[in-house]
């Protein structure tokens, strides 16, 4: 367990140090915004969709090490995937924040498993999270702000 917690520190501090694809995309199909009132993350997603797949992804905000670090993990891990795809990681990670973490194989979310820890935290969880719902409202279009203090964005239904 201290080798996953080990591991988990030196991703979050280099992903929030160096994080990947921290840029806007001047030409993105869909953005989304996100916001975390209790710790104060922001972010903006912007994505570039061709036919049903990521072609692109960015995001641009502040917010803490735990927040950064996993939009920069997420955004490496969905590009290039379909939309249901990406709903498929979606619904594996947040399964493993908030739900039966023993029912999840961690070997299918490659790098994300560093963020098992984090369900240990209760508040973090939103923290680790925000970026994926954002990715969720993108997905779908929507316009409105998303927040970590609305019950409907819980899941990707």
């Amino acid at each position: 367990m201290s080798d996953i917690r080990e591991l988990y520190q030196e991703m979050i501090l280099e992903h929030n140090k160096k994080p990947r694809n921290f840029q806007k995309l001047d030409k993105a199909s869909r953005t989304a915004e996100g916001y975390n009132p209790l710790c104060g993350d922001r972010l903006t997603l912007y994505l570039k969709i061709e036919n049903d797949v990521i072609k692109d992804i960015g995001f641009e905000g502040s917010g803490c090490a735990i927040s950064k670090a996993s939009a920069s993990m997420m955004t490496v891990s969905v590009k290039g995937k379909t939309q249901a795809q990406t709903e498929a990681l979606f619904e594996k990670f947040h399964q493993m924040l908030s739900g039966d973490q023993a029912s999840v194989d961690l070997s299918e979310i490659g790098k994300l498993a560093v963020f098992s820890g984090v369900r240990e935290y209760p508040a973090r969880v939103k923290c680790a999270t925000l970026a994926w719902h954002t990715l969720k409202a993108g997905l779908s279009g929507s316009s409105e702000m998303i927040s970590t203090e609305k019950e409907e964005n819980d899941s990707m239904s």
